[in-house]
């Protein structure tokens, strides 16, 4: 199966820049054998949840106090604790995101470096790292590939491949497919129903 353009404007309508996203995905999607129904709806469900509609190609970590308790309980125990980083999306970046996957501490600014970016949000030192050697240039440069249509997308191909998401997609398994994306499960309900928008458009 190919996506088409027509199908691909009923999962993001109010996106203004469907040519560009379609010329994107009619390129990559076939390449990285996302080409099933199943695996293209998967994917198209994930992405558009993680990125609001392929809007957000960057995380936006612009968290209240008591949005950073609810959504990173193990990083803010505290009110007051949250109020001190509430707002300050370089601040919650680097407190959420360091010390792992690759990044150095806190106070070592890799947090908010390799934030979410892509239609995947790719996320870590890792990951960018990993990103860039696969196209042969440095984790800067992939950090700004990541923001344009085609960087975006790819990067979530990329992880997609990487991950080997396919076979999540075969089996409708959207529990363990999310907890590779994110990390956990927030937003699975969204996700499901997004897939099942896309299997509804795509005739399925």
């Amino acid at each position: 199966m190919e996506l088409t353009r027509q199908q691909l404007q009923q999962l993001i309508p109010h996106n203004p820049y469907i040519d560009h996203w379609f010329h994107t995905l009619s390129q990559l999607l076939p390449d990285y054998e996302i080409n099933t129904p199943q695996r293209i709806a998967a994917f198209m469900a994930q992405c558009t949840h993680e990125s609001g509609d392929f809007v957000f190609l960057k995380e936006n970590l612009n968290y209240k106090a008591a949005s950073l308790r609810k959504v990173f309980p193990k990083y803010f125990p505290t009110d007051e604790l949250a109020a001190q980083y509430a707002n300050k999306p370089e601040k919650i970046a680097n407190r959420v995101y360091g010390g792992r996957m690759s990044n150095g501490p806190e106070e070592s600014g890799d947090g908010f470096k390799f934030c979410g970016r892509g239609l995947i949000q790719i996320t870590g030192k890792d990951n960018y790292t990993w990103f860039a050697a696969s196209l042969q240039i440095s984790t800067d440069e992939a950090s700004e590939y990541m923001q344009t249509f085609e960087g975006a997308a790819q990067s979530a191909c990329w992880f997609w491949e990487t991950n080997n998401l396919n076979r999540f997609a075969d089996t409708g398994d959207f529990e363990h497919m999310t907890k590779v994306i994110n990390g956990g499960t927030i937003g699975l309900e969204d996700r499901i129903a997004r897939y099942q928008k896309a299997m509804k458009i795509f005739g399925v």
